[in-house]
């Protein structure tokens, strides 16, 4: 997911810093608003962005795309802060990891934060979301989201690469071309990012269901009907 600088030209790059942005600022308004009325959130956000530097950092090249393949922990962080916040926090976790471990590049942090902190976190969200509405066990609805996310996130940095030099070959073809150079390190991958955000949720919601109730907590049962699946 890493895309290196000099992949995508500048267009390109300009253009999905666009996009990001779209997501992130309303990322900002909302951490600002939470920082407000939680002082112990700030810290927590820092946590969760500190995870997801961690988890995102072991990283495998995948040579054929100028990019590599690793667990990307945002859909794990979007079920535990939200994805707008999760947005802001991928952005952050890519700057740093671009300027102090060479992981992807500063022109491409706004590709590859639509990929990992917007695609990955929200579509594992809306997954985590939608299972839970019809009463899925919570570790079923954790893991199939980290699943979900991982993936989505490797469809999508295939996608802007296939975008932008795919040349004489058709856009769609060369998209799975690029997804297939990701999968076989990927899948594997996105297995044991289903396990974790499973493993991890289920320990959060059984012994300290406290640090969910914000956006994890709202809109779902009890604390001791959580415990009991």
């Amino acid at each position: 997911m890493h895309i290196e600088d000099g992949i995508l030209p500048p267009q390109a790059w300009g253009m999905w810093y666009g996009v990001t942005a779209v997501f992130v600022y309303p990322g900002l308004l909302e951490i600002r608003k939470r920082i407000k009325e939680n002082l112990y959130y700030k810290p927590f956000l820092a946590m969760v962005g500190v995870a997801v530097f961690v988890i995102s950092a072991m990283h495998l090249p995948v040579p054929v795309t100028g990019s590599c393949s690793h667990p990307c922990g945002t859909p794990l962080a979007a079920i535990i802060i939200g994805p707008f916040a999760t947005s802001v926090i991928s952005l952050i976790v890519l700057f740093f990891q671009a300027v102090f471990l060479g992981h992807g590049g500063i022109t491409t942090i706004g590709a590859n934060d639509f990929s990992m902190g917007i695609v990955g976190a929200f579509s594992g969200y809306f997954c985590w979301k939608l299972l839970r509405h019809f009463n899925s066990p919570l570790w079923l609805a954790a893991g199939l989201a980290g699943f979900l996310g991982d993936v989505m996130t490797y469809l999508t940095s295939a996608f802007e690469l296939a975008l932008n030099l795919h040349g004489h070959i058709p856009l769609v073809k060369q998209w799975m071309i690029f997804f297939a150079g990701y999968g076989p390190t990927q899948l594997p991958l996105a297995i044991a990012e289903a396990l974790f955000t499973a493993a991890v949720l289920q320990v959060m919601f059984k012994r300290r269901p406290d640090l969910l109730s914000g956006v994890a907590g709202r809109n779902f049962a009890p604390t001791a009907k959580l415990e009991e699946r």
